[in-house]
């Protein structure tokens, strides 16, 4: 409590009545009297208040989860997926051995990664108040792109100034690492990346249909 005496302020620290912590005991007992038969300990610890909030709140449907940073897939997006499982479910070993998955990956270099958890009820991931922006990392961060293949792998490559862009896709990707598999597989390889937009470019496309790949 602040008040002011003479121009000067006052600060007063009252404690909690006994009576507000007694009533929250005997609460718990009856809660747990309930539920088991078994008896609290009068003692009430600074430890067991966020267990004990943390038990109500999965009481009621509420659980810790981190908040989604992407859009669910769409009926036409699941289609497509099930039409491309068809059509490739009697691949061989030999067929998929020919295929080189790659991905690429920000990662922050500074302490914090600004994560955070939130309380909501089941079935509501995508509302608009438990989504969360994704961060760009504007600074402190690096690009990684690696690529997998059933008998091999390529070495990471690390962008570590600026963002990914369709030109350096095809310079420090697609040249000098994607070409390589290529020539090593043959006609048969298979070059399996994502719909980033510094992926679809034209130039893109076009070294793609040079190269054969």
């Amino acid at each position: 409590m602040c008040s002011r005496r003479h121009g000067e302020v006052v600060l007063e620290v009252r404690r909690p009545q006994k009576t507000d912590v007694s009533s929250y005991q005997q609460k718990e007992q009856a809660h747990h009297s309930s539920a088991g038969g078994k008896s609290v300990s009068c003692c009430l610890r600074k430890a067991d208040l966020p267990k004990t909030v943390a038990r109500r709140l999965r009481g009621g449907g509420l659980y810790a989860r981190r908040p989604v940073v992407c859009v669910p897939l769409t009926r036409q997006h699941r289609t497509a997926r099930l039409q491309w499982c068809r059509e490739h479910h009697n691949w061989t070993e030999q067929d998929w051995a020919c295929v080189l998955f790659s991905d690429e990956s920000r990662f922050s270099l500074s302490s914090d990664c600004k994560r955070q958890l939130i309380w909501r009820e089941s079935g509501t991931a995508y509302r608009p108040e438990n989504i969360q922006e994704k961060d760009r990392y504007p600074t402190c961060s690096i690009m990684v792109w690696a690529g997998i293949m059933i008998n091999g792998r390529t070495r990471l490559h690390v962008c570590a100034n600026g963002t990914m862009t369709g030109q350096r896709y095809i310079d420090e990707v697609l040249l000098p690492h994607v070409r390589l598999f290529r020539g090593a597989v043959g006609d048969k390889f298979v070059f399996m990346d994502d719909n980033a937009t510094c992926h679809r470019t034209l130039a893109i496309q076009d070294c793609l249909d040079i190269e054969g790949i």
